[in-house]
């Protein structure tokens, strides 16, 4: 497939997990993308890996300067913008007695002020050019966790922001929505996988019986981000294998 060739895409946290999936996803099939991250190494693996045209930024999203300057380049350098992909993400657990003021602030400004500074500097570009934005949300963006309120507040934030720009940007032309991953095989879930208990937990709740690869939820973002979606704005759409099909009751049979 082609749908993306001569497309200009930035995708943030294209280090690992979904954003390198992404990344993969959309150069296989002829974007001109750009991945940011703070570890240029993990950065050059994907691109390097990669079966199209990736270039790597070293950027920090929670740097509303270094973000501006990213958008900035690229449309230099490529000649305009067409898909913003906002992965970039992290958690911290805890409730509400348990999360430090810096792991609250930390997970908020990567996971609510980065996409905010991303989709700010990209808007322009993206009205120019008729474009859309793919936001990464997850499940726990739309119902709550135990001990993970900085995690959920931040989900939701972008769940929420989601609607509020499909909205604003509708008639500009730009769509806006997201995805909402249940659990997925990433970086960040590398310490559930090994615990037994865990996992059957997570696989009893899912009704296909598994969590998600990375690829499957860049499937999901290239279709977001394709014609196939031209009339799909402020969605968050679900990728959790059923997970949020059930009402929340324990199987009984």
């Amino acid at each position: 497939m082609s749908r993306f060739a001569g497309k200009v895409v930035v995708v943030t946290g294209g280090g690992t997990g979904i954003g390198a999936a992404t990344a993969q996803r959309f150069a296989a099939e002829g974007a001109i993308v750009t991945i940011t991250g703070r570890r240029r190494d993990k950065l050059e693996q994907v691109a390097s890996a990669a079966d199209g045209d990736v270039r790597v930024a070293e950027v920090d999203v929670t740097d509303r300067d270094a973000v501006e300057q990213l958008v900035a380049d690229v449309v230099s350098a490529c000649g305009g913008l067409d898909v913003l992909v906002n992965n970039a993400g992290t958690g911290a657990p805890g409730d509400v007695l348990h999360t430090s003021d810096e792991d609250w602030n930390r997970v908020l400004r990567t996971n609510v002020d980065g996409v905010f500074h991303g989709c700010r500097a990209a808007m322009p570009h993206l009205i120019s050019s008729g474009g859309c934005i793919v936001n990464v949300s997850s499940v726990s963006g739309l119902g709550g966790d135990w001990d993970n309120v900085a995690y959920n507040a931040a989900k939701g934030a972008v769940v929420n922001l989601t609607r509020a720009l499909a909205m604003d940007h509708a008639a500009d032309g730009v769509r806006v929505n997201a995805v909402a991953p249940s659990f997925t095989f990433t970086e960040m879930t590398q310490g559930m996988v090994g615990n037994d208990e865990v996992m059957a937990r997570f696989t009893d709740r899912i009704p296909m019986g598994r969590g998600a690869q990375p690829e499957e939820v860049a499937a999901v973002i290239a279709f977001l981000a394709s014609p196939d979606a031209g009339f799909v704005t402020g969605v968050n759409l679900p990728v959790d294998g059923g997970l949020s099909a059930s009402n929340g009751q324990p199987r009984m049979t």
